[in-house]
């Protein structure tokens, strides 16, 4: 494996023989790595997982976030081709062959998570057919994280629906790299949910008749994003409830005036903690993000306030607009496979849409 400030680490070859490039990253958690492979939050970037055993419990098709895994590629230490879970019906060896992923193991990731907290996240390419002077030409073509659109590769092609038709409460969600668990809470709390592409319209989803309105997590940087910021400033002009996660906080925060950065390294893991400054309490958070909402703007739009904050580093991790039914979080509320502090965000969100229904009795309706 090259790296982008030309260190080359060299181990064993898993998953698929071949070659692969894209931003390299770690991720903290300590179980969940089928969750993370399947994010669409992680197209394009290779993840070096941090936990020293990868593999032991084989894969589930239930424990998905997507239809398939988005990373370009792994790193591991020590790599189990057999697993313990009698659930489990195929190694991750398998599971990684199937989907055509190439990975490396049999390295020090603790080196290499070091090297990335010091030097920051930057491209890498993986190959177990490539010569070193190869990989250096072949490293070259992989595209900067930086202005880069992802959400629409990753989206859905055609809308689809999720929860029960019958529910008293509909929610557009806005897939710009939408997790299988989002939907699984919104469902769970009697939200019958339309799952739009990316790129659709305000004025397409409000043809629904929705009661509210999500914004998906995604890949890629939201700065460049004007068609989603565009849907998210109609939104909110149009004054219905909105929540947003991860990507969905980016966009919300662009569509308020506000900007947005790419981190060092980025926040990736189960153990982040945050202070609820609403609340103040503090709550342990699953973490995927690479950018982060500047707090340089705040002072533009006073009507935005934040309510969360990450107490490592103290980025912000969640806002609300003072006069609009809206806010988001820049974690991840419905952590599969945890932790689950942050759920009540769910429950939050269907009883502003809710009361915003007393609110709108006798309204016209188009269902």
């Amino acid at each position: 494996m090259l790296l982008q400030d030309g260190t080359l680490v060299e181990g064993t070859a898993i998953g698929k023989i071949g070659t692969t490039g894209g931003e390299i990253c770690f991720n903290t958690g300590m179980t969940g790595y089928q969750e993370i492979y399947t994010d669409p939050s992680y197209y394009g970037q290779i993840i070096v997982n941090t936990t020293a055993h990868i593999g032991n419990y084989g894969t589930l098709d239930a424990e998905q976030e997507s239809e398939h895994p988005q990373i370009s590629g792994i790193v591991v230490n020590d790599f189990s081709d057999s697993f313990s879970r009698k659930a489990s019906r195929e190694s991750l060896q398998q599971y990684l062959e199937k989907h055509g992923i190439v990975g490396i193991a049999d390295l020090d990731t603790r080196m290499l998570v070091r090297h990335i907290r010091s030097k920051g996240a930057m491209n890498a390419i993986i190959s177990s057919v490539l010569t070193p002077d190869q990989l250096k030409a072949e490293l070259a073509k992989v595209p900067d994280m930086n202005g880069l659109e992802l959400s629409s590769r990753v989206s859905t092609k055609k809308p689809y629906f999720v929860g029960d038709p019958n529910a008293t409460v509909r929610i557009a969600a806005l897939d710009v790299g939408i997790k299988k668990s989002i939907l699984t809470n919104l469902a769970a709390r009697g939200c019958y949910i339309q799952v739009f592409p990316a790129k659709t319209t305000f004025a397409e989803m409000d043809r629904w008749n929705p009661d509210g309105y999500f914004i998906s997590n995604g890949p890629g940087d939201p700065s460049v994003m004007d068609y989603a910021i565009k849907t998210v400033r109609e939104i909110l002009d149009a004054d219905k409830p909105l929540f947003g996660i991860c990507l969905g906080n980016q966009l919300l925060a662009l569509a308020c005036g506000l900007s947005t950065y790419k981190m060092h390294h980025g926040h990736r893991g189960l153990n982040h903690p945050v202070k609820n400054l609403i609340t103040g309490l503090g709550e342990m958070t699953s973490q995927n993000h690479g950018f982060a909402v500047s707090d340089k703007d705040l002072s533009k739009n006073p009507d935005v306030e934040v309510t969360h904050l990450h107490l490592n580093d103290n980025t912000i991790m969640g806002i609300r607009l003072k006069s609009k039914k809206a806010f988001s979080v820049q974690y991840h509320p419905e952590a599969s496979p945890g932790p689950h502090d942050s759920r009540y965000l769910f429950d939050q969100f269907v009883a502003m849409v809710k009361e915003s229904q007393g609110a709108e009795v006798g309204r016209p309706s188009a269902r």
